[in-house]
C-alpha cells in the first residue's frame, strides 16, 4: 500500500541529480524521516528567499520559512504537512498555505507531499513540491473585489432608489397626516354637540372647542389654564369627585360618569363624560381628553318616565285592590240572588207558569255566569308577579292535579291529556296553576263536536336568539312549552285577538266561560318575562306555545 502511495528510493535517487532537480519547473525539497532537508532545487531557494543548510536539525520540517493557514493562523513546524506525512505515511495533496519568507514577504502556495519508500516498502522520508499561486490568488481576490464592488454599487444604487421611494412615500404620508391632523383639529373645533377638551396631568384645561363653549358657556380665553373642577357642583367638589375620576382614568385608562354639571351662568345641565388618559411612546401619562355630552333632555324625560311609572304602579295597585274588593263584595248579593230565586223555584205551593219558570232558570244560569266572571276577575287581579314570592315549582305536579280534576269530565274514552316531562321553574304556584288550568280548560271548552278531546303538552329548552317572539332576550335560555289540542281551532288572523279580555271567537250558547281565561294566561306569561304565541287552523285544532325563562 505504501509503495503505491509513496515514491521509491530509486526515484528519489533520480531526483537527487541536481541538474534534473533544478530543471523541474516547481520548487522541490526532500526530507528524511527526522524531517531534515536532504535535497532541494534552485526553484525552492527562490521561493523560500534563502538557501537552507542541508542536514541541519534546526530547520526540521521547513526551509527556514513560516507557514500560515489561509485564515491567517500560524502553523507550527511540528504540525506542518511534512510532519504529518512522516507520521502517518499518507500523501497530502492540493493543500493551500501562506508562506512567510525571512524578509517577512508572503506568498500564496499550493503544496503536494508524498512519502518516500525503499524497496521493501518502508517509508524513509518525504518529498515536498511547492507551487507559487500568488498571482492566481491576487487575480482571484482582485476579481472578487471587483465583483464585490460591482455588487456594492448595484446595492447602493438599489438602496438609493429605495431610499428615494421611501422618502417620497414618507413625505406623502407626512403630508397626508398633516392634512388629516388639520381635518381632525378642524372637526374637533367645529363639533358643537360635544364638549371636547384636553387636560394636562393635573386636570388643567389646555384646549377648548366650540361644543365646549356652547355646552358650558365659557369662551376659550376665559377657561384655558383653569382646572376642570370648575364645572362641578360644590357638593361634588367637597366629595372629591373630579379628582376621583382623574385617578380612575390614570389607573384604568378611562373613566365614565353622568351627573349634574355647572355652566358659567350658574345653571346646571346633566352631563355624560368620558375621561381618557393619553400616553407617550414610553407609556407615561402626559394628559387626558375629556368628552362631555349634554343629556339634560334625556335625563328630564327619564325622570318624568320614572315618576309616571311610579304613579302607574300605584294606580295599578289601587285598581287591583279595587277589583279584588269589588269582586269580593259582589259575591254576597249574588249569593243572595241565587238563594232567593232557588227558594221561589223550589216552593211547591208557588204556581208558576212555564214562562215564569223559564225566566227563573235563565236567571239562575245568568247568576252562575256572573259568579264565574267574578271569580275570573279575582284571578286576573291576582296575576301580577312579585319576585319575592317566587319558589321552585314543579310543573309536572301542577299538570297532574289539573288532569286529575278533569278525569270525571273525560270519563270513558271521552278525552285524554298526554304530557311529556316538564321542568321545575321559579314562580308562584297559584299563578302557574292558573296558567295551565286555563290553557287546558280552553281546549276542553272548544272541543270538536265530532271527536274526543286530545291535548298534548311538550317541552324543550331553546336559546332566545332562535325564538321568533317579541320581548325575549337573545342571551337567555327559555323553556318552550307547547299545548296542542284537536278542537275547533280558529283563523290565524285572530291569533292576537284570542288573548284580549272578554273576547270569545265562538259565541255558542253551549260554550261555557267568561272570555278571561287566555287573558289571564297572557298576563302571567308576560309578568314572568316570557312570551306566548297562538297558532290555529279551523276544524283542525289550536296550539299555544309558551316561552318561560329558564332562570
Amino acid at each position: 500500500m505504501k509503495q503505491q502511495q509513496g515514491i521509491s528510493e530509486h526515484e528519489t535517487g533520480f531526483l537527487g541529480d541536481s541538474q534534473i532537480l533544478n530543471s523541474m519547473p516547481t520548487a522541490v525539497s526532500v526530507f528524511d524521516m527526522n524531517g531534515v532537508i536532504q535535497r532541494y532545487n534552485e526553484q525552492a531557494v527562490q521561493l523560500w528567499g534563502r538557501r537552507p543548510s542541508l542536514g541541519d536539525l534546526n530547520e526540521r520540517f521547513s526551509g527556514g520559512y513560516k507557514l500560515y493557514q489561509p485564515d491567517g493562523t500560524w502553523l507550527p513546524h511540528d504540525q506542518s504537512p511534512i510532519a504529518e506525512c512522516l507520521k502517518d505515511g499518507l500523501p497530502k495533496l492540493d493543500l493551500e498555505f501562506i508562506l512567510e519568507r525571512p524578509d517577512h514577504t508572503r506568498l500564496y502556495i499550493r503544496v503536494d507531499i508524498a512519502p518516500v519508500v525503499d524497496g521493501a516498502g518502508k517509508q524513509v522520508g518525504a518529498i515536498n513540491c511547492f507551487y507559487d499561486i500568488t498571482h492566481r490568488k491576487e487575480t482571484e481576490e482582485e476579481l472578487t473585489q471587483r465583483i464585490r464592488e460591482e455588487k456594492l454599487r448595484e446595492l447602493a444604487a438599489s438602496l438609493e432608489k429605495l431610499v428615494e421611494k421611501k422618502t417620497s412615500d414618507l413625505m406623502m404620508r407626512t403630508e397626508e397626516l398633516k392634512k388629516s391632523e388639520e381635518r381632525y383639529h378642524k372637526m374637533v373645533e367645529e363639533v358643537e354637540d360635544y364638549a371636547i377638551l384636553m387636560l394636562d396631568r393635573e386636570g388643567t384645561i389646555i384646549n377648548w372647542n366650540k361644543g365646549a363653549e356652547k355646552i358650558k358657556g365659557y369662551k376659550e380665553e376665559e377657561i384655558v389654564g383653569k382646572n376642570f373642577q370648575e364645572f362641578y357642583l360644590p357638593e361634588d367638589r367637597r366629595k372629591g369627585l373630579p379628582l376621583q375620576l382623574l385617578r380612575l382614568a390614570k389607573d384604568a385608562g378611562k373613566a365614565l360618569h353622568e351627573g349634574w354639571r355647572k355652566r358659567k351662568d350658574g345653571s346646571v345641565f346633566w352631563g355624560s363624560i368620558v375621561l381618557t388618559a393619553i400616553h407617550d411612546n414610553e407609556g407615561h401619562i402626559i394628559g387626558f381628553t375629556k368628552v362631555t355630552r349634554d343629556l339634560t333632555e334625556r335625563k328630564l324625560a327619564e325622570d318624568q318616565l320614572k315618576d309616571y311609572l311610579r304613579k302607574l304602579e300605584f294606580q295599578n295597585k289601587e285598581l287591583e285592590q279595587f277589583v279584588y274588593a269589588a269582586s269580593h263584595d259582589l259575591k254576597e248579593p249574588l249569593r243572595k240572588i241565587n238563594l232567593y230565586i232557588n227558594y221561589i223555584a223550589d216552593q211547591p205551593g208557588n204556581q208558576l207558569d212555564s214562562k215564569s219558570k223559564d225566566y227563573i232558570n235563565r236567571s239562575l244560569k245568568a247568576a252562575e255566569r256572573m259568579k264565574t266572571l267574578i271569580e275570573d276577575l279575582l284571578i286576573y287581579s291576582r296575576s301580577t308577579v312579585n319576585a319575592d314570592n317566587f319558589e321552585q315549582v314543579d310543573l309536572n305536579t301542577i299538570v297532574e292535579e289539573i288532569i286529575h280534576s278533569h278525569n270525571e269530565e273525560f270519563g270513558e274514552e271521552k278525552g285524554e291529556i298526554i304530557a311529556e316531562k316538564l321542568p321545575v321553574v321559579p314562580g308562584v304556584p297559584f299563578q302557574l296553576k292558573q296558567l295551565f288550568f286555563n290553557l287546558i280548560n280552553n281546549a276542553v271548552k272548544y272541543k270538536h263536536p265530532d271527536r274526543n278531546v286530545v291535548i298534548k303538552i311538550s317541552c324543550k329548552l331553546v336559546n332566545g336568539i332562535d325564538i321568533k317572539a317579541p320581548n325575549l332576550e337573545n342571551n337567555r335560555q327559555y323553556y318552550k312549552i307547547s299545548v296542542v289540542d284537536n278542537g275547533i281551532g280558529f283563523e290565524q288572523a285572530y291569533a292576537v285577538r284570542v288573548f284580549e279580555i272578554f273576547q270569545r271567537l265562538n259565541n255558542s250558547t253551549n260554550t261555557k266561560g267568561s272570555g278571561i281565561g287566555l287573558s289571564i294566561v297572557k298576563k302571567i306569561v308576560q309578568n314572568y318575562k316570557g312570551a306566548i304565541v297562538a297558532t290555529g287552523e279551523p276544524d283542525k285544532g289550536a296550539c299555544f306555545t309558551i316561552y318561560l325563562p329558564k332562570n
